[in-house]
Parts: C-alpha cells; structure tokens; sequence
C-alpha cells in the first residue's frame, strides 16, 4: 500500500508522506491531521519505542486502513539519514509528499560526527541531504511535494547566512551567548530553510515536484526544553502567548492537502497565505550560494 494513489483529486487521501519529527510537536499533530484524511505516513524518529508508539495509535486511530512506517535516524547525523533514506526507497514505490519538520536549537556549541555544528546541521543540512536522497521517488509521484518548516525567526539572521563563519564559532563562548548568539544560529537555518525551498523549486521547474516552507507561529512545545534551566524558563514564558500544536500545523496540513492550484512553487507561507520574507530571504543570488555551498558538506558522508 505504499506509496498507492487513489483518484481523490489533490487531497492526501491514499498518498505516502514522509514526516521527520514526527513523534512530537507540530509533526506529531501533522501526523494525526493527515492520517485522518486517508494518508500513509512514514515517521521518521530519533527513537524507535516512541515512533512505534505513535505509529501503532495512528494505525488504531483510522481502524487499521492506512499504512503508517516508522523509519529510525539521528538527524544530525548524514549516516544516518543516509542508511534511513536506503530504507525507504527500498520500501516505498514512490513518495507523494516529504515534510522536513525535524528542528533543534543548542545553546551549547556541538558538532555532528562529520564536523558541522549541530544547529545547523539537523535544522538545514538534514532536510537538504534527505531531500536530495529522495527525489528520485517523490519524481515518480504525480503531485510531489516538499515541505520545510521554517520560521517567523528567519528575521533574526539579519546579515544572512555567515559563510564565514559556518562553524557558528561566534554565536558561542561568554560573549556569543551574551548576545544571543544561539538565536541568531537558529535564525540563520530558519532563513537557510527559505533560500533552500526557493532554489529547490527553481531547479525543479518542468517537473512533478513542487517546493514549499511555512511559519507555524509561535507554538506551544516542547522544543528547547533540553538546553537548560535559562531555555526552559524563556520557552515557559513564550508558551502563556503560544498556539497549541494543532494550530501551529494548519497551514503544513494545508499546504500537503489543498489543491495544487491554490499554491505556487518556492514560496514562504504563513496563516494558510503567502508571506513575504526578510529581503534576506528573496535573495536569489545567496540561494545559489547556499545550495552550492550545502551540497559540498554532504559530500563528506558519501562513501
């Protein structure tokens, strides 16, 4: 049943999607939305008892008529998402719909096994690197879609991406941290996320996939709750103003279930409506930069 497509016009009824992030969250609540339109869903998680928990109540939930996988990776690592990807191609016939929802922040510098640091690997290079490793079958879908969760937090990166500085080695230390360094590295992948989803629907013109990132607004989980009692007094103070999960997963729900005449290619939306970015972020010149730029930090996990 895997990857099979049903004549239900552009709904996700009958349709495979990939989610990363899946068991918490905005993914999580994603999961739930789709499943109860008729969706196959393969989860992508970081810990199998827990995917599979989730995976098994979604299978109860729609009385055992979808398919719904479970795909085990460390998304910061390229390995990993490698040996995951390996998985699901050679399960799946085709993907209709992969959603790069997976996100971290750390306060505290950290670099992955191939030596990137780990806010931006699992936030950009993670999604860059699956998305790359799946096209092949989301091509063989007749209305592929690819979607990136970005964020309202894209505006932080105000300078754009700091190619000198890819190691984020100024966001750190005393003073890093004094300035809000760790945010502006978050900011930075928000707005990666954008230039990426942009470039991408350029080179995907002519064909069967189109490419989308969203804002979910502030919500109301629990991301960055793991670095320290300093993020879970801030996280605790912006949840008396956030949304509830479900509502922060309207518009990746929309965007993977309405028509395809209702969104355009390479687009940042927000509210279920396209949303004009930073000017940052409507650079096609530093889109191409990135890309080039990301293509060659996947390489060192290839053989």
């Amino acid at each position: 049943m895997c990857g099979k497509q049903q004549a239900e016009g552009q709904n996700v009824k009958g349709k495979y999607v990939v989610i990363t992030g899946a068991t918490s969250g905005i993914g999580l609540a994603a999961a739930h939305a789709l499943a109860a339109r008729g969706a196959n869903l393969g989860l992508v998680a970081r810990n199998a008892a827990k995917g599979n928990e989730v995976a098994a109540k979604l299978r109860a939930a729609s009385g055992n008529r979808i398919t719904v996988d479970v795909f085990i990776a460390d998304m910061s690592s390229q390995r990993s998402i490698r040996r995951a990807a390996r998985e699901m191609s050679a399960k799946c016939p085709k993907i209709d719909i992969l959603i790069n929802n997976a996100g971290a922040m750390f306060v505290a510098r950290k670099l992955t096994e191939e030596g990137l640091e780990m806010t931006w690997a699992v936030n950009h290079i993670a999604p860059f690197l699956l998305t790359s490793l799946l096209l092949d079958k989301l091509m063989l879908s007749d209305d592929a879609r690819i979607i990136t969760t970005s964020s309202h937090g894209h505006k932080m990166a105000r300078k754009g991406i700091g190619y000198d500085d890819l190691s984020g080695l100024r966001c750190y230390g005393f003073w890093g941290k004094m300035r809000g360094g760790p945010n502006f590295r978050y900011g930075e992948t928000k707005l990666a996320n954008i230039l990426f989803t942009a470039e991408l629907a350029n080179r995907l013109k002519g064909t069967n996939v189109a490419a989308y990132c969203f804002d979910p607004g502030l919500v109301d989980t629990n991301f960055n709750s793991d670095n320290g009692w300093l993020a879970r007094m801030t996280m605790a103070v912006m949840k008396r103003f956030a949304q509830s999960p479900e509502k922060g997963a309207e518009t990746l729900v929309w965007l993977a279930d309405t028509d395809a005449n209702n969104l355009e290619s390479g687009r940042y939306y927000a509210g279920k409506q396209i949303r004009t970015p930073s000017l940052q972020a409507s650079d096609r010149e530093a889109a191409k930069k990135l890309w080039e730029m990301s293509a060659e930090q996947i390489l060192v996990s290839q053989a």
